[in-house]
């Protein structure tokens, strides 16, 4: 339906303000990427090794070498780990505040949970490195005794305290309250026709949720998990504290049982060393690919949520249908 155009004059300075915050938002994205790219390019242009498969970091000297190996495998390691224990725990969260918990107890579990987001990421590090990890010994010991013959379990020797999987857990526990939230939100938001309607026809309270509650909050489930993940995959200070750095000169460990540096850690663990253009043009470069990393993410999961959300499928169809009407015809 063809409404015409807009006539009033608030109506048309919404609209222009509306279209200008969209654009200033594209703009401002736009603007840093192009930043991180003028900046690094020089330095990648000096590198002397692979940028994307070396492990070597040394960006100082005549002869630069520095490669994102080792920082993008520990990067994405630990945050799909986070992603493991977060995502399963904050949907079930979600589902007991908002369909089993008494109403006297919801509300108060619902503001511990958003309590966790408020905690401050340097709390979390020295929370996990000085009281955490040490419970998590245990853990670590049994899974390398099971499955320390994947070489991603391999427990290598020293403390075991701050490792990966210790950072994994630890931000885990950080995109926990995110996810819960918006996944509340939209378990809340399912409408009671649906609920009532397969309540109506005999299933149980676990078969409504499963076949109502959660194919509505698909699409919210999975925002709300790319959101975690963003998160996850930028945090800076809570990793720096946990992870310990691993000697130059040892070989590298793909367990997650040994220590490591992310984007953001390496990066903010070496900002003293900014004292030239090509050493900060290598770190500028690191920092390209985790925005990159980031930006990549988002769009999967927009493009995830667009064909999850209601209408997003054409519906398929069914072809001994149609070829009865056209016999029919």
């Amino acid at each position: 339906m063809d409404l015409g155009p807009v006539g009033h004059l608030g109506d048309r300075l919404f609209s222009a303000f509306a279209r200008g915050s969209g654009g200033l938002v594209v703009l401002i994205v736009a603007f840093v990427g192009i930043f991180l790219l003028a900046l690094a390019i020089p330095s990648l242009a000096d590198d002397k090794s692979s940028f994307l498969f070396s492990r070597i970091w040394e960006p100082g000297g005549d002869q630069p070498r520095f490669g994102i190996a080792a920082m993008f495998y520990t990067t994405v390691i630990s945050s799909i780990i986070a992603m493991l224990i977060a995502v399963p725990i904050a949907i079930g969260v979600a589902l007991f505040i908002t369909y089993y918990s008494p109403k006297r107890l919801a509300q108060p579990v619902a503001y511990a949970v958003d309590l966790l987001a408020a905690v401050p990421s340097i709390i979390y590090g020295l929370w996990g490195i000085m009281f955490f990890a040490p419970i998590l010994l245990p853990v670590i010991n049994g899974l390398s005794d099971v499955l320390g013959w994947i070489p991603l379990f391999e427990k290598p020797p020293g403390d075991n305290v701050g490792v990966v999987f210790t950072a994994s857990v630890v931000l885990a526990i950080m995109i926990l309250p995110v996810v819960t939230a918006i996944s509340r939100e939209i378990f809340a938001q399912t409408p009671i026709s649906h609920r009532e309607g397969a309540l109506a026809l005999g299933a149980t309270k676990w078969e409504m949720i499963r076949m109502s509650v959660l194919p509505y909050g698909r699409s919210g489930v999975v925002s709300a998990s790319m959101l975690g993940l963003g998160r996850a995959l930028g945090e800076t200070v809570a990793v720096l504290i946990i992870l310990s750095v691993p000697n130059g000169n040892d070989p590298w460990n793909s367990s997650i049982f040994a220590g490591g540096e992310t984007f953001a850690s390496k990066i903010a663990n070496n900002a003293a060393e900014f004292d030239s253009p090509e050493k900060t043009g290598a770190y500028i470069a690191a920092g390209l690919v985790l925005f990159v990393v980031t930006f990549l993410v988002n769009s999967a999961a927009r493009i995830i949520v667009d064909r999850s959300a209601p209408g997003g499928k054409r519906p398929r169809r069914n072809r001994r249908a149609g070829a009865a009407q056209g016999a029919s015809s």
